[in-house]
């Protein structure tokens, strides 16, 4: 009979506690009537408040993330910059869409006011197009592609050097984040022909004879009447060849530029100074699944051709296959280096130098190259072909055949 009750006794217990338990976790989110607590409504609106915003603002960033212009563009770009200064920080760290991130406005790359569009009209009767695919980093855009523009208008001051990129989505951020309007291949062609040029020099500052420079002669041949002449000079590395082994005098040249430049920053006296110190240099291209992808065997082969035994040459996209990041450390590793310096085969610096080869992801060629655990030092020189004063030189020497 005692142990029944001491049975009962614990249950009911038991029960009142649950019972309390319930009222109280029920009176935390209901007023004494029985209705939801304004407080707490209020917070959860607010959060959801937060995130609508966001939401919005990543929307019309994703909307300017295309490669088409048209004419809602400009009011588009303005638009997705007025969200955005509209959010708060917190609300800024919420955006996220297919392609919009905090970053996409809120990373400083650098001055945009240091930058020249070169879109200006009164542009004469001799006009010198740059055309480059384009970089939404400030400093890079600046210091690469202003550079070589810069160096063939003080080799041509009879002639007027403007800018166009290809890539629209590169144009569409720099205007939305920086005011900064470029023109896109057809708008600097329309200008040409608005200005009265008559006679037409376009340099590329791609790298190759890929994707990008066959999009850009499909451009030009339809333009090709509204000139007396057009004439497109070669990229930077040149014809492209028959095969891997097939080098030429400008693949020698930016093989030797790059080197000394890579070499220099450094802090060795000379490439064999660096070898012997068990330091190998990777310079890293983008890659293409175009027939010019050759283009980086060969870079391979001049290095060779050169005596340059610890220079390696590989490519974001990993096309060749030979290219890839994990090809090239295993190359390094069996060489026997420890020390590796990673540089951007490119002309420009932009977002694959400083996030696919020296960003913090864990899948960037440094993360990856440090991962591996086979090198006690692994170093990144984040700097385009474009500073390079010989590179310089040889853009403003393919402009001078053209003229020819």
């Amino acid at each position: 009979m005692k142990k029944i009750l001491v049975v009962a006794l614990f249950a009911g217990v038991f029960t009142c506690s649950l019972a309390f338990a319930g009222c109280a976790k029920d009176t935390a989110g209901t007023a004494d009537n029985g209705q939801v607590d304004d407080g707490a409504k209020t917070v959860s609106d607010g959060a959801k408040d937060e995130e609508e915003a966001a939401d919005k603002a990543a929307e019309l960033i994703d909307a300017i993330y295309v490669q088409e212009r048209t004419e809602e563009t400009d009011a588009q770009c303005e638009q997705a910059k007025a969200a955005w200064d509209a959010l708060t920080d917190a609300q800024k760290e919420l955006v996220e869409g297919e392609n919009a991130d905090p970053d996409y406005f809120g990373r400083d790359t650098g001055d945009a006011a240091k930058d020249d569009p070169r879109n200006q009209d009164d542009i004469g009767e001799n006009e010198i197009l740059v055309v480059s695919f384009g970089t939404s980093f400030n400093d890079s855009r600046t210091q690469d592609i202003k550079g070589v523009e810069d160096a063939i208008q003080k080799a041509n001051p009879d002639w007027s050097v403007r800018r166009a990129f290809t890539a629209q989505i590169i144009i569409n951020h720099i205007q939305a984040r920086d005011g900064e309007a470029i023109d896109n291949m057809e708008q600097a062609l329309e200008r040409g022909v608005a200005n009265g040029v008559k006679n037409l020099v376009i340099q590329p500052t791609h790298l190759m004879h890929g994707a990008e420079y066959d999009e850009l002669m499909e451009a030009v041949d339809s333009y090709q009447d509204k000139f007396d002449s057009v004439k497109v000079a070669e990229p930077l590395l040149g014809e492209v060849g028959a095969d891997a082994t097939v080098i030429n005098a400008d693949k020698k040249k930016v093989a030797k530029a790059l080197t000394k430049a890579a070499v220099k920053e450094a802090g060795y006296d000379s490439l064999g100074a660096a070898k012997k110190d068990g330091t190998a240099f990777v310079f890293m291209g983008h890659g293409t699944f175009h027939t010019a992808k050759v283009s980086y065997t060969q870079m391979q082969s001049q290095m060779e051709a050169l005596g340059y035994d610890n220079v390696y040459i590989g490519t974001v996209e990993g096309d060749p296959e030979d290219t890839a990041c994990e090809a090239v450390i295993e190359a390094v590793k069996e060489a026997g280096y420890k020390k590796v310096v990673l540089r951007p085969l490119m002309v420009v610096a932009g977002d694959h130098a400083n996030n696919d080869m020296a960003g913090e992801e864990e899948d960037s060629w440094l993360s990856m190259f440090q991962a591996s655990g086979n090198f006690e030092q692994v170093d990144a020189q984040v700097a385009g072909l474009g500073s390079i004063g010989a590179i310089q030189k040889l853009y403003v020497a393919h402009t001078a055949q053209a003229m020819k």
